[in-house]
Parts: structure tokens; sequence; C-alpha cells
């Protein structure tokens, strides 16, 4: 079996498009993956296409060797937009190759160790709050609608949510200033007005969703360490799940997790063993966020595998498609050192159209599929009948 072709495909996904990687083989077995350009990574599918051709002709069973081949290739700018295109190239032939034996990929990675898969509902209120005009749902205005959202995940069976801040005293709410929303706060700072309406949108979560709901924080990177400090200090009575932060300083992230009572997670925007290491080393996390779409998920099981050697536990970063949550499922099953999956809801009202499956969700889990490859395939029609907007960022401007 030998690979004919390397294709990317591209469909609209409101704020941004869902983008995939397509490997077509002589054989006529074809494998897929999702990959994503809108969080930071403009320029993956140039990086895929630009790397096809050391990838056409190959047996795409040689999944390991394949991906070696195109990391020596690509060395020096080793991580980042090439980094995103080495993991999408991965995910499709670790589809192809299952689907060649006719199993689900998790048996390729060493057989599940469950079937049921604890989700948390993320982003929640945050696609209201941003791009209400694109997702199907109402918009988020006020602190009342935030209770009521949270008895919507409640009564939706599910278990644990996941919110960023937001401020409902400008437009749009969302407090993102390391995503330049708004653009006018590079300094990051957690001044007291952030803290207060943080404060307030978590306890009005609790206050809707009841006292058993698992409520999760994603600061993202937006706040340098001198504010973080300051948050896990306000938020330290209302047990949290975790508070998700993206640092680039292992060692400022360390201190951080030794001044919380909180858990905390990160690592989401990390790539490979090498950059993971300093974290573990440093014991900055109590979580890993691995990003198996960056990364590939062979290569994310052997993160998975350093993490488990420092007594860490991992969970997926996953707010793309209906593919990508399929391919983390698999990802997820196979690990022992699992804490819980992410998993967005809120999404554009034809998301469902465009996959041939789509994940099975009952009472807060998804229910591990048994069917080839990963369980589920884009539809090219359906794709093309939702065809991609100009290129938007994580701010959702075009």
């Amino acid at each position: 079996m030998k690979i004919t072709a390397i294709e990317t495909l591209h469909c609209d996904a409101g704020w941004r498009n869902f983008s995939f990687c397509k490997i077509t083989t002589d054989s006529g077995l074809v494998g897929w993956s999702e990959y994503q350009e809108g969080f930071g990574s403009p320029g993956v599918s140039a990086a895929i296409e630009g790397l096809a051709h050391l990838v056409i002709g190959e047996d795409p069973r040689a999944n390991e060797r394949i991906y070696w081949l195109l990391y020596a290739a690509t060395r020096p700018a080793a991580g980042g937009v090439v980094g995103q295109a080495l993991g999408a190239i991965e995910n499709a032939l670790l589809d192809v190759k299952a689907k060649h034996y006719g199993i689900p990929v998790y048996e390729l990675l060493g057989g599940p160790f469950r079937q049921r898969i604890r989700v948390y509902w993320s982003h929640c209120g945050t696609y209201r709050v941003m791009r209400p005009d694109v997702h199907d749902a109402p918009p988020l205005t006020s602190l009342d609608e935030v209770r009521a959202l949270g008895r919507e995940v409640r009564d939706k069976g599910f278990g644990a949510l996941k919110t960023n801040v937001f401020m409902f005293d400008r437009t749009p709410a969302l407090w993102a200033p390391g995503f330049n929303m708004p653009s006018d706060h590079p300094e990051l700072n957690a001044d007291r007005p952030v803290i207060a309406a943080l404060t307030a949108q978590l306890e009005a979560f609790r206050e809707g969703a009841g006292p058993d709901m698992d409520i999760l924080l994603d600061l993202n990177f937006n706040f340098r360490t001198e504010g973080l400090l300051k948050i896990v200090e306000a938020v330290a009575a209302l047990d949290l799940f975790w508070i998700e932060i993206d640092s680039y300083d292992a060692e400022a992230l360390a201190t951080v997790r030794r001044a919380s009572t909180t858990p905390i997670s990160g690592c989401e925007t990390l790539f490979g063993i090498r950059e993971f290491k300093p974290y573990f080393a440093a014991q900055s996390i109590d979580v890993a966020i691995i990003d198996a779409v960056w990364n590939g998920v062979a290569q994310s099981m052997k993160i998975a595998a350093m993490a488990e050697a420092y007594e860490v536990n991992m969970a997926p970063h996953n707010f793309y498609g209906h593919l990508s949550t399929m391919m983390n499922a698999h990802f997820v099953a196979a690990v022992p050192n699992f804490r819980i999956m992410e998993i967005d809801i809120d999404q554009v009202p034809w998301r469902d159209e465009l996959f041939t499956h789509v994940p099975e969700i009952q009472d807060g889990h998804l229910i591990l599929p048994d069917t080839p490859g990963w369980g589920t395939d884009p539809i090219e029609s359906a794709l093309a009948a939702h065809p991609p907007q100009a290129v938007r960022g994580i701010t959702g401007r075009r």
C-alpha cells in the first residue's frame, strides 16, 4: 500500500474554519485528520502541502518512520506551524493504518483502559459572549444568564464545565487581552475590577449549576505571574476543579502552583517531550494539557507516558470539531493517567452534518466507538456546502 495524495480541505465553522488533512492510498483507503489554523497558526495548510512530496509513495502503515522522516526534514524549524503539519499528517496516517487492519485506532495504541470517557463542557458561555451570531445558542450578557447557563449544563447531564473570564461592563464581554480582546491591555494585569468580575462569574455558575458541578477556569495567556498569584488567592475558596494557565516559563508557573490550593493545569501550546520536560521537572502542573491535534496522537502518547513518570495526569486540548473529538477519545482511552476530556458543545448548527458519525454523549461521558479508524469521516459534499470564510483568528475578526 502506497500513499498517492495528500490534500487539505476546509469549511466554515462560524468564527473560524474547520480544516482537514486527507491521505489517499492506492488501495482505495482514505485517512483523515482534523487540524486548526485559527488558533494562532496561519500557514498549517501550506506546510502540509509543502511536505506532501516527502510522503507520497510511502507505505502509510510506517507512521513512526514517516513522522521522523518529516521531523528530520524540518528540524531547524521544529514545532510551531511545521509541528502542527507533522501532527496532522501523522494522525491521518493512523486512520489509514487502523482502517487497513479493520480496528479502531486505540487498538494501535495498546487498547482501551475505558469505554466511557468523562467530558467537560468547554468554553461554557465564551462563544455566547464572543460570537453569539454564529452559534446555535442565545447570547450571554449578564450574571443572571450565567446562572441560567449553569442550570442548562446540569440539566443536559454534564458534571463539569470550563469557563473563561467575562466582564459584562464592556463589549464583547470576553476578557482575553493575551489574544487582543481587548487589544489595549498588553500589560496583562489582573486589576481589582477583573478579579471582582471573575469571582462574581464563578459564583454565578456555582449558584446555577449546583454544588455537585465541577467548575474549571481557563486563564490562557491573559495574565502574568503577579496577576496569577492574585487570582489563585481570590478564588481559593470556590472549590474549583482546576485553574488552567498558559505560560512559557516553567519556573514561573511552578511559583503559581506552589501558591495555589487549587490544582493547576497547562501546557496545551507545547510540542513534544522536549518542551514538556522542563514543566515536569519543575513540578509546574498537576494536569498536563496535551494537544494531540498539534503533536500527533502517537507522539502525544509519549508525552503522556512522560507525565506518568512524573506522577502527573493528563487531559487533551480539544476545542475543534467532531473528528478531533473522536481522535482525542481514542488517545485518552489508551492512556492510564487520564483526568478528564474537553469538548465544545456550543458550535455552528451545521456541525453534525459534516461527519459520518457524531460523538455519543451520555450523562457527561463520551461512549468510545468500536468502528475502524477514528470512527468518523468528514463528508466532502457537506464541507463543500459550507465553504470556508476569510481566515479568522482567536478574536473572531476577519
